[in-house]
């Protein structure tokens, strides 16, 4: 019976394992990267406030991002892990209490989100058009924001038994809604700023409605039960475990986003929108790679507990180069197009001045993010995300932001760029160090 079940995560080749379970969670990835391009490119004909709007938005949304895929890798490293084992009534019981975590993550924004919207633009800005604009989408993302967090935990349960086709299709429908949706609700109804987020929330409710399908009637290894709604104390635990660091670290994304808001907005409100187009651009390079590592933490989990230290090994080395290939191509883009990239969003030649610098010094850093971002999904599918953790607190909030404060007390903003590079370079020193403990620790033994 157990040869059956045989998942193909602990048996396929691994560079082809790695590569069918990668790519389609990279296309559906570099799909959503597109409508980050499109969704700006539409807002920035609106006004530079309005793309500016959306852009002092992005903390917020990042954050949500952070809860639902920081819990996400939790539930992808647990599940992927009890499958290994070959223990089929822990995984069940992860998958329903993963839906439980979604909903209950969903009404705190709602709550969180509907209340303090405009507080929260008015802390960075006193531009009527951007506060009154960014509070519309803010409010609107939030209170809508069951559809990201069922969406983004039923593709995981997807991505946790090896089914990434369903979880790349899910993803592609959502962001296609969104890319037909934001012309049609920004200009033809005339809903400005609003109605881009009432696009972005619908393509994300259909695609979690579509989700749900996919898994009631594909998913056959897990069932998402409800006897098992009720929470799970010990199965929460250990998917937290996990999931908390890996949250705390996207989140810090965010404290990062908002802190260097207001560091560029001292300079000028241009500033804040050439950082905006930043990075709705860097995601078009990253989002591939973040694809990349969904494919490799439930590899590696499910064979860290099927006691396979060699295929591991294979696919984070594996991982390691493809995520570089793809990172210096971006920063080959960055270096060469800084003005056409600029251009997506109708700067004007005053952002461009400010923006063809901005973009060439950031981009150097994508030349060591690849290593870090591979190693990071090591540490969180072999339970160490406390590890990863600590490299983006120290990169983000030790180094970035305060080497961008002290770069900006010289009075040039070109310097203030640097600090991405700088930061990164923390980031790379601490990978390696917490590499060699992890190898020594969990790896070495099974062999």
């Amino acid at each position: 019976m157990e040869e059956k079940r045989e998942n193909k995560m602990g048996v396929l080749p691994v560079n082809r394992l790695l590569v069918t379970m990668s790519a389609p969670i990279m296309l559906s990835m570099l799909v959503s990267a597109l409508y980050n391009i499109v969704d700006g490119f539409f807002v920035a004909r609106i006004s530079e406030n309005a793309f500016n709007a959306v852009g002092l938005a992005f903390p917020v949304q990042n954050l949500m991002i952070a809860v639902s895929t920081g819990t996400g890798v939790g539930v992808n490293a647990l599940l992927s892990r009890s499958l290994g084992e070959k223990n089929f009534d822990r995984a069940n019981r992860t998958a329903s209490n993963a839906v439980f975590l979604a909903l209950c993550s969903a009404a705190v924004f709602a709550v969180v989100g509907g209340l303090g919207a405009r507080q929260f633009f008015l802390i960075q800005t006193d531009a009527a058009e951007i506060v009154e604009g960014g509070t519309a989408y803010v409010r609107i993302c939030c209170l809508c924001s069951f559809g990201i967090f069922l969406q983004i935990t039923f593709e995981r349960l997807l991505q946790s038994t090896g089914k990434t086709v369903y979880s790349m299709v899910t993803q592609l429908l959502g962001s296609l809604i969104n890319i037909i949706l934001d012309p049609i609700f920004i200009f033809v109804l005339d809903m400005g700023v609003a109605g881009a987020a009432w696009a972005t929330v619908l393509g994300q409710i259909v695609s979690s409605l579509f989700s749900v399908y996919l898994n009631a009637r594909r998913n056959t290894e897990i069932t998402v039960s409800l006897r098992h709604f009720r929470p799970d104390r010990e199965v929460i635990r250990r998917i937290y475990a996990v999931g908390v660091p890996s949250i705390f670290m996207s989140a810090i994304g965010s404290v990062m986003t908002f802190g260097m808001n207001r560091i560029l907005i001292g300079f000028t409100t241009t500033a804040t929108a050439v950082i905006g187009a930043y990075f709705k651009l860097q995601s078009f390079v990253f989002m591939p790679v973040f694809g990349l590592n969904n494919g490799v933490v439930p590899i590696v989990a499910y064979n860290f507990g099927a006691r396979k230290p060699d295929r591991m090994l294979r696919t984070v080395k594996l991982a390691i180069c493809y995520a570089t290939g793809i990172m210096a191509l971006g920063f080959l883009g960055f270096q060469l197009l800084p003005e056409a990239l600029l251009g997506i969003f109708d700067a004007s030649d005053y952002m461009l001045s400010i923006g063809v610098p901005a973009l060439r010094t950031i981009s150097v850093h994508f030349l060591l993010a690849g290593f870090c971002i591979v190693s990071s999904s090591l540490f969180q599918a072999l339970g160490h995300g406390v590890l990863s953790l600590a490299i983006s607190l120290v990169r983000q909030l030790v180094v970035l932001l305060p080497a961008a404060w002290l770069l900006s007390l010289s009075g040039d903003l070109a310097l203030v760029w640097w600090a991405f590079p700088l930061a990164e370079l923390s980031s790379l020193l601490l990978c390696t160090v917490f590499l060699r403990y992890v190898y020594k620790r969990e790896i070495l033994p099974l062999q």
